[in-house]
């Protein structure tokens, strides 16, 4: 952390600030729109779909007893290990990182889903 808030210190980017006007033709616009990370946020379908597909295929799992509302230990009978490895899974699948402190939360599916909607990066 030490060594990037030096390099952060150093870098200089020049910022352009953008201002609509009447002149500017839409196309020019329609270019900032496919940088915008609001776009491709994963819809709460996409999410729900995408990590039950991740804890029906944990071998350790009846893929029949999986459901949205699911507990992994009360439900599926998974030891705190086991839900160490679908967090893992999970942070593969949707490609972030999940911090301890709040992968020691997660607990369910239900959990999973809203943790991962609610992230800015899950993609």
């Amino acid at each position: 952390m030490a060594l990037r808030a030096a390099v952060l210190r150093h870098i200089r980017l020049p910022v352009q600030t953008l201002t609509p006007t009447a002149s500017r033709a839409p196309s020019q616009w329609s270019l900032l729109r496919l940088f915008s990370s609001h776009d491709d946020h994963l819809t709460k379908e996409e999410v729900i779909d995408r990590v039950l597909d991740v804890v029906k295929s944990f071998p350790k799992v009846d893929p029949s007893k999986v459901t949205p509302d699911v507990h992994f230990q009360k439900d599926l009978g998974l030891d705190s290990l086991d839900t160490v490895e679908i967090v893992m899974a999970l942070e593969e699948e949707f490609k972030l990182e999940i911090p301890d402190k709040e992968a020691d939360k997660i607990d369910s599916c239900n959990l999973a889903i809203e943790y991962i909607y609610n992230h800015p990066m899950a993609g």
